[in-house]
């Protein structure tokens, strides 16, 4: 599968380097190189369309952190936070030939329990899913998008 392919997000410039046969990025969060996989081709994406399309701030944009959950190591891939700086937006990305599904919801709601974020967004980077969280009843409200950066006075 080309790692390369147009993508349901805005274009946006990365800075691709080759080696060889393998092609790496440089990570806008990372600011190093990173092995351009089909998911990272879709999580790159995701955060330029995030800091330059919904205006976050690219210093409150964390990639590929781990967690621990119930003695497992997971790692969620992007998450933008609050002013205050608790986890608010929990982005679960998958690689375009990957189907958005149940599956996948679950593993994103699985980052959600141990993080507390108020919305959370599942992409393949041709299909996109929104859900707010209501954490006083412990629901969660399918939404049309993300919501644009507020201008917070910081």
């Amino acid at each position: 599968m080309d790692v390369i392919q147009p993508l349901n997000l805005p274009k946006t410039n990365l800075n691709l380097t080759r080696n060889g046969n393998s092609l790496s990025v440089q990570c806008l969060i990372r600011k190093k190189k990173i092995i351009l996989t089909p998911e990272e081709w879709v999580r790159q994406h995701y955060i330029a369309y995030l800091h330059i399309t919904l205006g976050y701030k690219i210093e409150r944009i964390s990639v590929e952190k781990s967690l621990n959950y119930f003695g497992m190591n997971k790692r969620w891939d992007i998450v933008v936070y609050s002013k205050d700086y608790t986890p608010e937006i929990l982005i679960e990305c998958k690689a375009t030939s990957i189907s958005l599904n149940e599956k996948v919801l679950e593993q994103a709601l699985i980052y959600q329990n141990k993080l507390g974020c108020k919305y959370i967004a599942i992409t393949n980077g041709i299909a996109h899913a929104y859900w707010f969280v209501n954490q006083q009843i412990k629901d969660i409200q399918r939404i049309e998008s993300l919501p644009n950066y507020k201008n917070e006075s910081d």
